[in-house]
């Protein structure tokens, strides 16, 4: 059995209040490498919760979050985002991208953010994860100037451009249409998690995505509702 690159245990987080709400509490999570898994549940359920405590960009009341064996919760908020940086991508709904610089620019700018690499290294590497995502032609084209599964397809490239070991993908396909959103899914569980073996979690009300990964978390008013299923040993 492969070690997890992302896993939870008995994470929780509690909003403060007058009357405290318990958006996640007590999760267990592990995904290994090559794993596309599914969070699914109701709106309100606490999905988009876990993913922001698994991505680092929130931080849990209680329990813990490790990144490829490495605990998180008592790292410096500085030590956290170097971890993101170096450790994870994000895709989500909303593309994000930035209007006013090409997708070429748009990829290379974590890699800036990271500073590992030279301007001219930066953009061989960006126009390759481009060229890998069927957009070689679009490199230097505005978000203004692409279709909307274009520009889904350009944030999922920005989520490659450090070479993440997770990616989390918070409802990826919520904004497109039925064939940009096949391409995505495609991507998703073929390119990134087949074959460059990388951890994908998606958060999804997509029926259709969620059909095609290899496990599904059903989240519940902020519970695992019921064990992991793996798609394929689900009849109808």
């Amino acid at each position: 059995m492969k070690p997890p690159l992302i896993e939870s245990r008995k994470l929780t987080r509690i909003l403060d209040g007058e009357v405290p709400a318990t958006l996640v509490s007590e999760i267990d999570v592990s995904i290994a490498a090559g794993e596309f898994v599914a969070i699914t549940g109701p709106s309100g359920s606490g999905k988009s919760s876990l993913l922001y405590l698994l991505g680092l960009l929130d931080i849990p009341t209680a329990g813990e979050v490790l990144i490829d064996g490495r605990a998180t919760s008592k790292l410096s908020e500085e030590a956290r985002a170097q971890l993101r940086l170096e450790t994870l991508g994000f895709v989500f709904q909303f593309h994000f991208l930035l209007p006013e610089f090409s997708a070429l620019e748009n990829v290379m700018l974590p890699m800036r953010a990271l500073g590992r690499l030279s301007a001219a290294q930066m953009q061989t590497r960006a126009k390759d994860i481009l060229g890998s995502l069927g957009l070689a032609d679009h490199a230097h084209k505005r978000p203004d100037q692409m279709s909307g599964g274009q520009r889904q397809r350009v944030a999922i490239a920005r989520a490659l451009a450090n070479d993440p070991l997770v990616v989390l993908a918070d409802e990826p396909t919520g904004n497109l249409d039925t064939a940009s959103t096949a391409q995505v899914i495609g991507i998703l569980r073929t390119m990134i998690a087949g074959e460059a073996g990388k951890a994908v979690v998606v958060v999804t009300h997509d029926t259709g995505l969620a059909a095609q990964a290899d496990r599904r978390i059903h989240i519940v008013d902020g519970k695992v509702d019921q064990p992991p299923v793996v798609i394929s040993d689900v009849t109808d």
